[in-house]
């Protein structure tokens, strides 16, 4: 019998914030990163944080400072500054995704991590809550084990749905019957699109629209309250 699949994007919709975002922050705070990388996306969360700005320009302003940053960086500091991330905030994260993970695991689904955040981080975090693949971004690492600045199979990451299709190419033993897929943004629809139950958590304006036309599932998780739009 093939096992049931299913794929969760985790920053905004198991972690309660964005790993690389709570990465890039330590990263500044221990040293790693110059103070001043911390101005390269002041301006966009000031504007985000008062709702004059969108998310998605706010996180973009975040990867371009990491990645103006990371360069000569050493793995094996960075990782450790990941693993202080992931010990402090992995409990932070969402009630309705935690309970919906641990209940198709124990209904015996396979448990796919699908994120834009560094596939390090996401290894520790994913870890504590029994996924059984991860799939992040893959930094370049170059002499001495130093980061070079480049991003290593960047088209592959940068569409969900291409994942979702080299997952059951390559594993035959799981069935897309069944498949289950939960995201918050419009950048998920691929990835929603390519299973038979798709669930939308805390969705954007933008995933919501899409989601009420097409007859999505739709989960809202405010404070104590878990809602079915």
């Amino acid at each position: 019998m093939k096992q049931k699949v299913a794929f969760f994007d985790i920053d905004g919709t198991v972690f309660r914030s964005s790993l690389l975002i709570e990465l890039v922050k330590q990263l500044i705070s221990e040293g790693v990163f110059p103070d001043y990388a911390e101005e390269e996306f002041e301006a966009e969360f000031l504007a985000w944080r008062s709702r004059e700005g969108a998310y998605k320009e706010y996180i973009e302003a975040v990867i371009k400072a990491f990645l103006n940053n990371i360069k000569g960086v050493h793995y094996g500091e960075f990782a450790d500054v990941g693993r202080r991330v992931v010990a402090v905030q992995s409990k932070y994260v969402y009630r309705y995704t935690r309970d919906l993970i641990k209940n198709l695991k124990s209904d015996g689904y396979f448990i796919i991590a699908i994120s834009q955040s560094p596939k390090t981080v996401l290894d520790e975090f994913c870890g504590q809550y029994g996924f059984d693949k991860v799939y992040g971004r893959y930094y370049e690492i170059g002499p001495q084990d130093r980061f070079t600045g480049g991003i290593i199979d960047e088209h592959l990451i940068q569409n969900k749905a291409n994942i979702v299709k080299r997952v059951f190419d390559k594993n035959h033993n799981l069935t897309h019957e069944h498949s289950v897929a939960v995201g918050d943004t419009e950048s998920d629809i691929p990835l929603l699109e390519s299973v038979t139950d798709p669930i939308c958590f805390n969705p954007n304006q933008e995933l919501y629209k899409f989601a009420r036309r097409e007859g999505w599932k739709v989960v809202v998780e405010r404070k104590d309250v878990i809602y079915h739009l």
